[in-house]
C-alpha cells in the first residue's frame, strides 16, 4: 500500500513514531526509564539476595525470613505518607537524587559486611530497614514525578511502560542473581545493586525538570489529612487501592517464601532465579496483554477475572508435584496478576488531581510493601504448617475479597477501558 505524502514527510514520521514509542518518544522520560531499569533492578536482585543470604549462608529460618519481611515492610509504610507529602512540597528530582544517595552507600555497607564474612542476620534486618525507611520516599517520588516528563496523551503508554521495567526486571536479575551467587557469592550481587543505584543518581543529575513550586507554609499533618479524605470521598480509589493491597498481602507471600519452594524442588539459587524469572516473565506477557485489552468496555471483568486466576494458579503452584510443572503455574499467575495491577494504577493515575498526586500515590505506594509485610503471616503459617498451606491460606483469603467486590462494587466490575479518565 502506498504512504501518504504526510506519512513520508520528517514531520508525519516524527508523528508516526511519537503513537508507536508513547511516552518513549520523549528523550527526558526515556533516560529517566533507562535508569529506573537500573535501580529497580537493583531492589530486585538486592531483595533475591538478602533472602538466599539468610536462608542459606546464615542458617535462617522461616521466622527470620518473616521478620525480614516487616524490617523491610514497616518503616516504608510509616514513611510513605510523609514521603507522597514531601513529593508535593519539595523538588522532586531532588528528592530522588537523595535516595539514590541513601541506597547506594546501605548497598555498599552490606556488600562489605558480605565480602568480609562477619554479616549476621541482625545486620541483614537492620540494613533492610534502613532501606525500607528510604523507600518510603522513593515509591510516592517516582510515581509524581514521571508525570512532568510527559505529555497527559502519554499516560497510560507510560503506566505500561513502567510495568514492563519492574516485570523486565524481574525476569532477568533473578538470572543474573542466580548466577552471580553461584560464582561469586551474595557480596558480589549487593556490589551489582550498589552501581544500579548509581547509574540512577547519574541519570537524575543529567535531567532539569523539577516539580512545580508550591505553598510551603501548610502544615505537614494537615496534608496528610487532606490527601487520606480526598481518597476516602472517592468509591473508586478507596476500592482500587484497597484491592491493591489485599493483592500484595495476601497474594504475594509465595515470593517471599520462595527460597524454601526452591529447597522443597531440590534446586540450589539457579533453580531460585529460573522460579523469579519465570515469573516475571508471564508478568512481562501480562503487560503486553495489557496492551491488547485495556480499551476494552469491559475490562473491569478482566481485572477481577485475572486476579482470581492469579490465586487459582498460585496454590497450584504451591502443591506442583515437580519443578517444570511449578514453573509453568508460576507464569501464568505473573500473567493474570499484571492485568489487575497495570489498570488499576492507570485508572487512578488519570483520576488525581496534579496537586494531589504525591499524597494519594505516596497512600497507593504503600502496597509495594504490603508485599514483605504479607512474608510476616506467611513465614508464621508456614513455621507451623509449611510453605505450601501459608501461601493457600493467603490465596484463598484474596481470592474472597475479589469475588465479594465483584459482586457487591458495579463501580469496579463496570469499569470501561475507553473512558478511565472519567470519574
Amino acid at each position: 500500500m502506498a504512504t501518504t505524502s504526510q506519512e513520508q514527510s520528517p514531520v508525519g514520521f516524527r508523528a508516526n513514531l511519537a503513537i508507536k514509542l508513547g511516552a518513549l518518544s520523549n528523550a527526558k522520560y526515556r533516560r529517566y526509564w533507562l535508569g529506573s531499569l537500573a535501580s529497580v533492578g537493583a531492589i530486585q536482585i538486592v531483595t533475591m539476595a538478602q533472602g538466599w543470604l539468610i536462608v542459606d549462608k546464615l542458617g535462617g529460618s522461616t521466622t527470620d525470613i518473616g521478620i525480614l519481611g516487616g524490617a523491610t515492610a514497616i518503616p516504608t509504610i510509616l514513611v510513605s505518607l510523609f514521603g507522597g507529602v514531601l513529593a508535593d512540597r519539595v523538588d522532586r528530582r531532588m528528592l530522588i537524587m537523595a535516595v539514590s544517595i541513601a541506597s547506594t552507600a546501605l548497598l555498599m555497607l552490606l556488600a562489605v559486611l558480605d565480602a568480609t564474612g562477619v554479616v549476621q542476620i541482625w545486620h541483614v534486618v537492620a540494613i533492610a530497614s534502613a532501606q525500607g525507611l528510604v523507600m518510603g520516599f522513593d515509591g510516592p517520588v517516582r510515581s509524581s514525578y514521571f508525570p512532568l516528563l510527559i505529555e497527559r496523551k502519554h499516560m497510560s503508554s507510560a503506566v505500561v511502560l513502567g510495568t514492563v521495567m519492574w516485570q523486565f526486571s524481574r525476569l532477568v536479575t533473578p538470572i543474573i542473581g542466580g548466577i552471580l551467587i553461584t560464582f561469586g557469592g551474595t557480596q558480589t550481587v549487593f556490589f551489582v545493586g550498589v552501581l544500579g543505584w548509581a547509574s540512577m543518581l547519574v541519570v537524575m543529575i543529567s535531567l532539569r525538570v523539577s516539580s512545580p513550586p508550591v505553598e510551603k507554609s501548610r502544615n505537614v499533618l494537615g496534608d496528610i489529612v487532606e490527601g487520606v479524605k480526598f481518597i476516602l470521598s472517592r468509591r473508586d480509589f478507596v476500592l482500587l487501592i484497597g484491592l491493591t493491597y489485599s493483592t500484595h498481602f495476601f497474594g504475594m507471600q509465595y515470593i517471599q517464601l520462595m527460597p524454601f519452594f526452591a529447597k522443597r524442588f531440590e534446586r540450589e539459587a539457579d533453580g531460585f532465579g529460573i522460579m523469579l524469572s519465570t515469573l516475571g516473565l508471564g508478568a512481562l506477557a501480562g503487560t503486553f496483554t495489557v496492551e491488547r485489552i485495556r480499551a476494552h468496555p469491559r475490562v473491569g471483568y478482566f481485572m477481577l477475572g485475572g486476579t482470581i486466576t492469579f490465586t487459582a494458579a498460585v496454590v497450584s503452584f504451591a502443591f506442583s508435584p515437580s519443578f517444570y510443572i511449578a514453573l509453568g503455574f508460576l507464569f501464568v499467575g505473573g500473567l493474570a496478576n499484571t492485568i489487575f495491577f497495570v489498570m488499576a494504577m492507570t485508572a487512578l493515575q488519570l483520576r488525581v488531581p496534579e496537586g494531589m498526586r504525591g499524597r494519594v500515590m505516596g497512600i497507593y505506594t504503600i502496597t509495594f510493601s504490603f508485599i514483605p509485610l504479607g512474608g510476616v503471616m506467611g513465614g508464621y503459617v508456614a513455621s507451623v504448617y509449611d510453605e505450601r498451606v501459608a501461601v493457600a491460606v493467603g490465596s484463598a483469603i484474596l481470592a474472597s475479597i475479589f469475588v465479594i467486590v465483584g459482586i457487591t462494587q458495579p463501580i469496579v466490575r463496570n469499569l470501561n477501558g475507553s473512558n478511565l479518565e472519567d470519574s
